[in-house]
């Protein structure tokens, strides 16, 4: 099952058309991403703090397929794909009731802080992402 996170379109969101602006799809599908870590149980701030681990987007290929608009009520769908040792691949699409209004592969890698080169994301995290 993927992971839901709703969400509201606001004036903030749209251009002069009232229709979504691109961009803001990555803003809409990062929100729903840190929600899906967070009910996972992943503390991203503790993992930064106490191992200088944080996940980083590397690739994005986006499709979007119909605009949203004002006032609409979305769904940002997330679920993972692949993981290995030191990335992992998540399919999001955002949704209006059924209809697919944007999707993307995301892959994510892990990075250590200190050094800024990859890292392998811990086993236990590599778990979650793919049990869930």
């Amino acid at each position: 099952m993927p992971h839901i996170f709703p969400l509201r379109v606001y004036y903030e969101d749209t251009d002069l058309a009232g229709i979504v602006y691109y961009a803001n799809y990555l803003k809409f599908i990062e929100r729903a991403r840190t929600e899906y870590v967070r009910e996972l149980g992943v503390d991203q701030s503790a993992l930064k703090r106490d191992t200088g681990l944080v996940f980083a987007v590397r690739r994005v290929e986006a499709d979007y397929f119909q605009p949203a608009i004002f006032d609409d009520v979305l769904t940002v769908e997330t679920s993972v794909e692949a993981a290995t040792g030191a990335r992992f691949v998540m399919l999001q699409q955002v949704k209006r009731g059924e209809t697919v209004l944007f999707s993307a592969h995301v892959t994510l890698v892990a990075l250590n802080l200190n050094t800024g080169n990859p890292a392998r994301i811990p086993a236990d995290i590599r778990q979650l992402l793919l049990c869930d």
